[in-house]
């Protein structure tokens, strides 16, 4: 998925007992793993599927934001 680069955020949730990923960008769009590399593999299908879907239906693909520098 070269298309479009959009942020994703990873954090261990203890409620659920694995790493979330959350993409911002896309309403959501987010995806689980057990390990913080499963979560990310799982997102970026998500992110696929997602934008998938909005193509299909005629809906908008948000622009990814763009990075600040740290």
């Amino acid at each position: 998925m070269e298309r479009f680069k959009y942020e994703i955020d990873i954090f261990w949730s203890e409620e659920d007992e694995g790493y979330i990923a959350d993409v911002p960008d896309l309403k959501y769009c987010s995806a689980w793993g057990e390990t913080y590399e499963e979560a990310l593999r799982e997102a970026r299908v998500a992110m696929e599927l997602h934008l998938e879907v909005l193509e299909k239906t005629g809906r908008p693909i948000p622009e990814p934001r763009a990075r600040q520098a740290s």
